[in-house]
């Protein structure tokens, strides 16, 4: 158990990606369930933070947490209770999305902070990625509250998270299509910083894992 708890402190980005993944292969059978669905976004949101305040803590993360991970813990229970009340699925996206990409952010500086490429820095390069698909899940979901019909039909919130990872990974795997220009315009935004982060983030690594990179 000891040496367990050891290995998770050491690799704090490798719980958040392990994390991650669990609550994407979870939902589908938790979906169905109010308690489940809130259970996992409070859990999403708990990982986040103690992995950030692990790898890369700094002054702002406490107020930032506070201002916004607090609020979007609560929003994260009532729209698992709400899910088709439009209102709070919107203040919930105002919440969620800017604590995300702080944290992505976060993770990002931790990967740059050096010269060096340890283990924890390449599962935080997944975690990094997962956290940039959670927020734009919630900005199509607050999308699609603001513009009816912007995906077609209404879509879930596991659907726009399906949509957010394929257009992230640019691979078009979706048969989740934006109708409207307001959608198109914020998948075409992701599918810009899907293509920075492999250029920027992964060639980075891969640059600095050669013998001799810097």
């Amino acid at each position: 158990m000891t040496n367990a708890f050891n290995t998770m402190r050491e690799h704090p980005s490798a719980v958040l990606l392990g994390g991650q993944l669990v609550a994407v292969l979870a939902y589908p059978f938790l979906d169905g369930s109010t308690t489940g669905r809130a259970g996992i976004g409070v859990l999403q949101l708990l990982l986040l933070v103690v992995a950030v305040a692990a790898v890369r803590l700094t002054p702002a993360l406490s107020w930032v947490a506070i201002l916004f991970g607090a609020p979007a813990t609560v929003f994260a229970v009532w729209e698992a209770v709400a899910p088709n009340e439009g209102w709070v699925v919107l203040v919930s996206a105002l919440f969620h999305v800017p604590f995300y990409l702080f944290v992505s952010y976060a993770m990002i500086r931790y990967l740059f902070h050096d010269d060096e490429v340890t283990r924890d820095e390449l599962f935080a390069t997944g975690a990094a990625f997962t956290v940039v698909a959670w927020a734009f899940a919630y900005l199509f979901a607050a999308v699609q509250v603001i513009w009816p019909g912007s995906f077609d039909t209404q879509r879930t919130w596991f659907e726009l998270l399906y949509l957010s990872f394929t257009t992230l990974t640019s691979l078009g795997l979706s048969d989740i299509v934006p109708v409207q220009p307001h959608s198109r315009s914020v998948v075409m935004v992701e599918q810009v910083a899907g293509v920075f982060y492999v250029a920027l983030v992964v060639a980075r690594l891969v640059g600095l894992a050669r013998p001799g990179g810097r």
